[in-house]
């Protein structure tokens, strides 16, 4: 069995690991394997005290969660996407799934079946990163460059399937959800592919890239994907790819079948299948959950208060907008839009 590994810390994060772990123990309660919250301490990278609330540590306690500590002595505050490399880094040795706190459980996980030898991460993502300017350098180069500086063999991670210099052909993930074989050594090499590409770009920056400026990290920006840039060199290296093409993972269990990626309240209730919301909902509702989640403004006003059902009204789901920003638009017109 494996460990679920989430970053759980006071605000928001603190409630929506209390809801994960809800879901979890009501949809899947044959799950045999750990929940544990990883805390960021005080004296790292975050000011003042980021441990989570009594409230919240007692519910995670009584849905089964352990709770342990590990410094965010890397990144914290100035890149809170960091959190995640350095959590694994300090969780519990052996395999791990990792989630987003703004993450769902639908069905049961005992019945997964994952090869942790063979890692992979979620394809709910975009094309984010790199921004191709259209004189160039290419996805070819950058992905090449950062393949070459770890001496993977950068060929073997695209998908054929996709024509050269489209970004889906190159290995991309959202880093939602992660799975390894070992999460300390999966989160010490995250760390050091990720410094290693913001040495590279900080080198291409100043024109001091080893191949001669100006170097093809010159013009791209880092920030906030570093996670997501360096993670697929992680999986690469370790032997992983796709879902289903590579990656020890049937393609839709995760983010599909057995887990939802929900991110904001609001676009939960605009846009989430109808099972989700009934999962989420029943999950939620046990008075002693509700007391916890309900100190979050969002859940409070969206689970408790109506919003939810008011948000969903706006939106056929058989029928959303291919782009995400319309859904945004109309829900912020509507006054509905809290993070």
């Amino acid at each position: 069995m494996f460990n679920i590994v989430c970053v759980g810390q006071r605000g928001r994060l603190e409630h929506e690991a209390c809801l994960l772990a809800a879901t979890l123990r009501h949809a899947s309660p044959r799950f045999g394997g750990g929940l544990v919250v990883m805390e960021p301490q005080p004296g790292g990278r975050w000011p003042g005290d980021p441990r989570m609330g009594d409230a919240a540590r007692d519910l995670l306690a009584r849905l089964g969660a352990e709770i342990r500590p590990f410094p965010a002595a890397v990144y914290g505050e100035p890149y809170p996407q960091g959190n995640k490399m350095e959590a694994l880094a300090h969780a519990p040795a052996g395999p791990f799934l990792f989630l987003d706190t703004d993450t769902a459980i639908l069905d049961d996980l005992a019945d997964l079946e994952i090869d942790f030898d063979r890692p992979s991460a979620s394809m709910r993502r975009s094309a984010t990163w790199p921004a191709i300017d259209l004189y160039g350098p290419g996805h070819e180069e950058i992905w090449g460059s950062l393949y070459a500086a770890r001496g993977l063999d950068f060929a073997s991670s695209q998908d054929p399937a996709w024509p050269v210099e489209h970004w889906r052909r190159y290995l991309y993930f959202n880093a939602g959800w992660t799975f390894g074989a070992d999460a300390p050594s999966f989160g010490r090499l995250w760390l050091e592919v990720a410094g290693m590409v913001e040495g590279l770009h900080a080198r291409a920056a100043d024109g001091l890239a080893a191949d001669g400026p100006p170097g093809p990290l010159s013009g791209q920006t880092i920030w906030p994907w570093l996670d997501q840039i360096a993670l697929p060199l992680v999986v690469h290296e370790l032997g992983g790819g796709r879902p289903g093409a590579g990656g020890g993972i049937a393609d839709g269990w995760l983010d599909g079948t057995h887990s939802y990626h929900w991110r904001v309240m609001p676009l939960l209730y605009a846009t989430a299948p109808e099972r989700v919301i009934e999962r989420v909902e029943a999950a939620a509702a046990p008075n002693r959950i509700k007391k916890v989640l309900k100190e979050h403004e969002p859940f409070k006003r969206f689970l408790y208060q109506g919003r939810g059902a008011k948000a969903r009204a706006l939106f056929d789901r058989a029928d959303l907008p291919a782009d995400e920003q319309p859904i945004r638009n109309r829900l912020k017109r509507e006054k509905l839009w809290m993070r």
